[in-house]
């Protein structure tokens, strides 16, 4: 419960953000616990701040369709840069 009253409830969400840099100087910026929210960008904050969007909009969609507990009331992002190079994903991803 929020400050006592019935029916209110608050619960915090960290998703953690794994950040890469790509051969070709690209930023690929991903959120593990979102299946394919992954971004690209020009520099690591532009990656970021799209696959920040990318999730909220993820989570947005699955709250008005009731995929996910209306718990998600307090969302926050930690960066966590990625260790070692992983394999290249299908393109099929939704790439920003």
């Amino acid at each position: 419960m929020l400050d006592g009253r019935p029916g209110w409830y608050s619960t915090q969400v960290v998703f953690s953000i794994e950040i890469e840099r790509e051969d070709d100087g690209r930023w690929l910026a991903e959120v593990p616990a979102l299946a394919g929210v992954m971004c690209y960008g020009a520099d690591r904050d532009e990656a970021v701040a799209r696959v920040q969007a990318l999730a909220l909009r993820v989570i947005a969609e699955r709250l008005e369709h009731r995929e996910a507990p209306a718990e998600f009331l307090n969302v926050t992002f930690q960066a966590a840069r990625a260790i070692g190079r992983r394999p290249r994903r299908a393109a099929s991803w939704p790439l920003c």
